[in-house]
């Protein structure tokens, strides 16, 4: 049984990486990806690789308005959103004492804020079917937090906080909250988070295919999985954290220092 045909799934930051990815990957599946992001035409160029069934809306995760809308006209045009996918997001790795103060506020309303628009926007059809499923892209740094990246560790502790106080809250409900928390992907992302390349030249060793990231999103729909580590190493470093997190802190922090 596919799960996922004919299955509306709103895709936010799909225009390029991951949330690309993932809309291709959908459509094999039969499913009927709407990709939002706010490039124009980088929407229209992922479309043209697209044969199936599926749409694409400019729309900046930032704004009430785009959101509210959007998600109204997805409804209006397809009936419903079966599966939101908030991937949108951003990061910059810098010293506390460097980073502006207005980015921390631009991040969080991208990352996190984003995520929580786009959750209200669809959530009470979901109640009201009782059927749905959120899909919260968060990150590795949403659990462990390294030097020189304060703003985007905060943003991603910030959504899977979120995420699992929103999943007690609505759990009998018949909706699936489900983070995705990866390790550093190879995509445009860096292009922002690390414009020297130090941190990619370090890390490269250990990064993830952004099409196996795309397909471990995809399978987690199918599965209705509550939660991803990506990769399973991580899982278990994770644990470890968790259980002796300043002990953990200290015997890492030069393996973790790698910005």
């Amino acid at each position: 049984m596919n799960r996922l045909k004919d299955k509306v799934v709103w895709i936010t930051g799909a225009s390029s990486g991951i949330g690309a990815m993932c809309a291709e990957l959908l459509e094999q599946r039969g499913a009927i990806p709407v990709l939002t992001a706010r490039s124009a035409e980088k929407l229209q160029e992922i479309s043209t690789r697209l044969q199936g069934r599926h749409q694409w809306m400019s729309m900046d995760v930032t704004s009430d308005e785009e959101v509210a809308q959007t998600a109204a006209r997805i409804q209006q045009e397809f009936g419903a959103v079966d599966i939101v996918l908030n991937n949108a997001g951003y990061g910059k790795f810098e010293a506390i004492t460097d980073m502006p103060i207005e980015e921390y506020g631009r991040m969080m309303d991208v990352n996190y804020m984003g995520a929580v628009r786009c959750i209200q926007a669809v959530l009470p059809a979901m109640l009201a079917r009782r059927d749905g499923q959120i899909v919260n892209v968060a990150s590795m740094a949403g659990k462990i937090g390294t030097a020189k990246s304060t703003s985007y560790t905060a943003t991603k502790h910030a959504l899977l906080g979120f995420s699992n106080a929103l999943r007690q809250e609505i759990r009998g409900t018949g909706i699936t909250v489900t983070t995705i928390n990866p390790g550093p992907i190879d995509t445009p992302f860096f292009d922002i988070a690390d414009p020297n390349g130090r941190y990619v030249s370090n890390v490269r060793w250990m990064m993830l295919k952004p099409e196996q990231v795309a397909e471990q999103i995809v399978r987690a729909m199918e599965k209705r999985k509550e939660e991803v580590n990506l990769p399973r190493l991580a899982s278990a470093a994770i644990r470890l954290y968790q259980l002796f997190p300043r002990l953990a802190d200290r015997l890492t922090h030069g393996i973790m220092n790698q910005k």
